[in-house]
């Protein structure tokens, strides 16, 4: 009947539900006004960097084709079950794929480990961040540079901990990470810190591919705006992404195409100008041919 928000561990207003609406709770939550929940970008589509040529794996998903461009969001989208992590996890060489190719910049990869994967330029943030991606009893610091002993050694291969503390110091404050300091226990930032962390630990080295899992599952709507700002400066600085969600308008308003899965098939591979949440649910339910 009514709704009182909260800001910043202070009271903000109360109002009656039927005279609200989202966008107004969305800005009161947020304290400012988002215009579009989606951000917009300038795109700057180029040449294919990425071919996935009928890869399979016995039990989750066959002959599944795709191509990946520079600075695009490709989004993977379908229903539970229908293979889109099982995709991903195999071009990140986490379950290696049985048959296929996965073709890098002309290169035929060959994944057996996600170590493999990483050294190519591929990165991959899991949708269960506290169980795949991060070290929970460990600090910011420790979970920003964990995958990147390159970053912060010397050339004798010795941990330069200025260094480290120097890197990590830039990302916090390029990507607005809300912490106390890098000592700070990752477990005990917010769900969107936590994510920009563990985006920030697969920028520390190049990296081409970023293949993202539920990008904004379980962060609040402020976070989850900045989490797409973040995703766009990635591809308008060249990266590619591959961006896994179950949330249909997340698919819409941040992808460039869309590839639909049914039951471990491709059903189809659409511009996201030609799709609405209808279409995307009738390719994620139409039987393979």
């Amino acid at each position: 009947d009514k709704v009182t928000i909260m800001r910043d561990g202070q009271y903000i207003t109360t109002l009656n539900f039927k005279d609200t609406s989202l966008d107004e709770m969305i800005s009161l939550m947020v304290g400012r006004s988002l215009e579009s929940q989606f951000p917009k970008r300038e795109k700057n589509i180029g040449e294919t960097v990425l071919e996935v040529k009928q890869i399979s794996k016995k039990g989750k998903y066959k002959d599944v084709s795709f191509d990946l461009k520079r600075g695009e969001i490709l989004g993977l989208a379908g229903l539970m079950g229908a293979g889109r992590t099982e995709v991903a996890r195999g071009i990140f060489g986490a379950d290696p794929i049985d048959s296929g190719e996965i073709i890098l910049e002309n290169e035929v990869l060959n994944l057996k480990t996600p170590i493999d994967a990483i050294k190519k330029g591929i990165a991959y943030l899991t949708e269960d961040r506290k169980r795949d991606g991060l070290l929970l009893n460990l600090s910011v610091e420790d979970n920003i540079m964990i995958s990147n002993p390159n970053s912060y050694s010397n050339s004798l291969k010795i941990c330069d901990f200025s260094k480290s503390k120097n890197l990590c110091n830039n990302f916090v404050k390029s990507m607005n990470i809300k912490t106390p300091n890098l000592k700070q226990e990752i477990k005990n930032l917010s769900g969107g810190n936590q994510q920009k962390v563990i985006i920030a630990r697969w920028l520390c080295e190049d990296k081409k591919i970023l293949l993202i899992d539920e990008p904004t599952r379980g962060i609040d709507v402020g976070a989850k705006r900045e989490v797409y700002n973040l995703m766009n400066n990635l591809v308008a600085n060249g990266m590619s992404i591959i961006m896994i969600s179950s949330e249909l308008p997340e698919v819409l308003g941040m992808s460039d195409r869309v590839v639909i899965m049914r039951e471990g098939n491709v059903t189809g591979i659409v511009p996201v100008e030609e799709l609405n949440q209808e279409k995307i649910m009738y390719y994620a339910t139409l039987e393979k041919k």
